[in-house]
């Protein structure tokens, strides 16, 4: 293997797809549907690492299967190096499934039996991987079968040979030893002395070791804290750490005292515990991302158990893991709500903090259209079922002026552009797809009535997009009625993990000067809305962009930004438009339809260009906006570079 980049961290051991039950307050029994997650104690930790900035890898196996494409394919987005990721033809992904009961109550259900994690061997690890980390994490899960166990302690070797660190998560599951029912995932103690000595073997190993009470009590041979936590002193100089749940942390890194609270602390938090599962991995991350960096215990200490407060009060695991920047603002910004998830600031800066890519530019061909389609149908005579194939022929037009890049997109409806969306799947680029009933004013969403029931058939890939023909001088009633409708439609799209992009077209319901698109934006902020993409109307007037920027940075800095729509203008006046809205670094670009396919959809449905010629229309007609608006770009920021010269 090549020489491999600097790692903080590699964590070794399971991977899995975590199933997690949507309903809570039931049994497993119960529960309808099931959100899917990464997942797996190692898995977790290495997301959660990286979130706070350390550069995380994971060793383990996944199976070549989709959920392992899935974990792998997360990974990447999440930032985890994969290279340690080994694909496994012969064996399944492991599945867990887990559930909200109670607070105390957390049903948790191991599909493992010959999985592919757990087929990991001492072959699977490479020298120079791990090697250029600083530190490996091994789990207790993986010491209880002999190729695992051979494959942790051949990991923690090689680190020590290089220099690096060995950090020990007892992570213990006795149903993953066989020591209970396969029913009783949740169950975390029973003694056996067989595990306390298996898990001993690596003592001398390890710079760091981190366990519950419970965790604890079995590595140490004793129920009692303080002599287990003895027993492993005995055994090993590393660092301890006892998790104390709500009363935080207790760090040891010399002799153990009579009591846990004579121990290194750092600041706990009350939070109201809504989910157990992954706190313990989100307090790891916490800990690590310290630890690694040498800052003092204590302050390791707070990091640990501020991270663990914040998951506990979320669903999932990996998805919950925090941020820095909103780790800091969790510690830095004053008195949060006990129900911790009921901070709307804070699950804000989550959802903005963990989306998944960037965006510097966005150059999208909109073809959502469908009222429009049908008047063509009407004046072409062309049957409306046609409208689906001319809709999938604009995807292939965009992947040739795309050629792969991710700054592409497409917006497609689910009435006639089913068969397109389905084929954008394939492709890496942005998919936006409408909700609102066309022409709706007040607004009214297509298919269900009830908005997050639609979006729940919607792949996560698609990007919910809502057109509202609203003025901010509307009458009340119908203004208010309309905010009504999007900021349910927001609620739904977060529940249901879907970016949001609000389109304002203002100019219908009345005039329009510099201000008004940026007093809307204001407006709708101030009721709570947060869209990940605003899509406004072209002008070209620099002060509206001006207004209309910092009407955005001034409630939401981590808005993906603006895209211009069309509006159906010729190409020379769209162009014309796009010098003024270009200055503003908020504007990524557009999201065009009409401009672009109308005269190219006529020809195709009447019959006089075949597919092809289609093809190489639209692509010739959405290249020449592409490159008008890269010109934009680049000349307004010459200009920009001038003024600060």
């Amino acid at each position: 293997m090549a020489k491999a980049e600097r790692l903080d961290l590699i964590a070794i051991g399971r991977s899995c797809v975590d199933l997690y039950g949507e309903q809570t307050g039931g049994r497993l029994e119960d529960m309808l549907s099931f959100a899917k997650y990464i997942g797996g104690s190692p898995t977790n930790t290495a997301v959660g690492a990286s979130r706070l900035g350390l550069r995380t890898g994971l060793l383990t196996r996944v199976g070549e299967d989709h959920f392992g494409r899935f974990i792998r394919e997360q990974l990447v987005r999440e930032g985890v190096d994969t290279r340690g990721v080994v694909p496994d033809p012969e064996r399944l992904t492991a599945l867990a499934f887990l559930g909200i009961r109670d607070p105390d109550t957390f049903p948790l259900l191991f599909y493992r039996e010959n999985c592919a994690d757990m087929a990991l061997v001492a072959d699977d690890v490479d020298p120079a991987l791990v090697a250029s980390a600083r530190a490996v994490l091994i789990n207790g899960t993986h010491l209880s079968q002999p190729g695992v166990f051979a494959a942790s302690l051949r990991a923690c070797e090689l680190a020590r040979a290089a220099g690096g660190k060995v950090v020990f998560d007892i992570d213990y599951r006795p149903v993953l030893w066989g020591l209970t029912g396969k029913d009783a995932g949740e169950n975390r103690f029973v003694a056996d002395a067989g595990v306390t000595a298996r898990l001993q073997q690596v003592l001398p190993l390890c710079d760091l070791i981190v366990g519950t009470e419970e965790e604890v009590h079995i590595l140490g041979g004793s129920t009692d804290t303080i002599a287990a936590l003895r027993a492993i002193r005995e055994r090993s100089p590393a660092l301890l750490v006892c998790k104390r749940g709500a009363q935080g942390c207790s760090a040891f890194p010399g002799e153990i005292p009579d009591s846990l609270d004579e121990g290194v602390v750092g600041r706990g938090f009350a939070v109201e515990v809504f989910n157990v599962l992954g706190a313990g991995d989100a307090f790891m991350a916490g800990f690590l991302r310290g630890w690694l960096r040498e800052a003092p215990l204590a302050q390791c200490c707070e990091w640990a158990n501020a991270c663990g407060a914040i998951v506990v009060s979320r669903h999932g695991c990996s998805p919950a893991m925090p941020t820095w920047e909103e780790l800091q603002a969790f510690l830095h910004g004053g008195e949060r709500p006990y129900r911790l998830r009921e901070d709307r600031a804070l699950e804000h800066l989550h959802w903005a903090s963990t989306r998944v890519g960037a965006y510097p530019s966005l150059t999208v061909l909109a073809m959502d259209h469908r009222s429009q389609f049908e008047a063509l149908c009407e004046r072409t005579g062309a049957a409306p079922e046609r409208i689906a194939a001319f809709k999938s022929l604009a995807v292939r037009a965009v992947d040739r002026v795309a050629g792969g890049d991710p700054g592409f997109g497409v917006l497609l409806d689910g009435r006639f552009g089913m068969r397109a969306l389905e084929t954008a799947a394939a492709y890496p680029y942005w998919i936006g797809r409408p909700i609102e009933l066309p022409g709706s004013r007040p607004l009214e969403f297509e298919s269900s009535p009830d908005v997050a029931t639609e979006l729940l058939t919607w792949p996560a890939s698609h990007v919910v997009k809502c057109l509202a023909l609203y003025h901010p001088d509307d009458p009340p009633e119908l203004r208010e009625r309309q905010e009504r409708q999007l900021l349910r439609l927001q609620d739904a799209a977060r529940k249901t993990r879907h970016e949001l992009l609000v389109e304002i077209i203002a100019s219908r319901g009345g005039a329009v000067d510099e201000d008004t698109a940026a007093r809307a934006i204001r407006r709708l902020y101030q009721l709570g809305m947060r869209p990940d993409w605003w899509k406004l109307e072209p002008d070209g007037r620099a002060a509206t962009w001006r207004n209309i920027e910092a009407a955005i940075l001034e409630h939401d800095p981590h808005c993906r930004g603006v895209v211009l729509l069309g509006m159906s203008a010729p190409p020379d006046e769209l162009v014309a438009s796009f010098a003024a809205a270009a200055q503003s670094p908020i504007v990524k670009g557009f999201a065009v339809g009409r401009t672009i396919f109308a005269d190219t959809a006529e020809q195709w449905l009447r019959g006089a260009i075949d597919d092809d010629a289609a093809i190489d229309d639209l692509a010739r007609r959405f290249s020449v906006l592409v490159e008008a608006w890269r010109d934009a770009k680049r000349r307004a920021q010459t200009q920009a570079i001038r003024e600060t010269a």
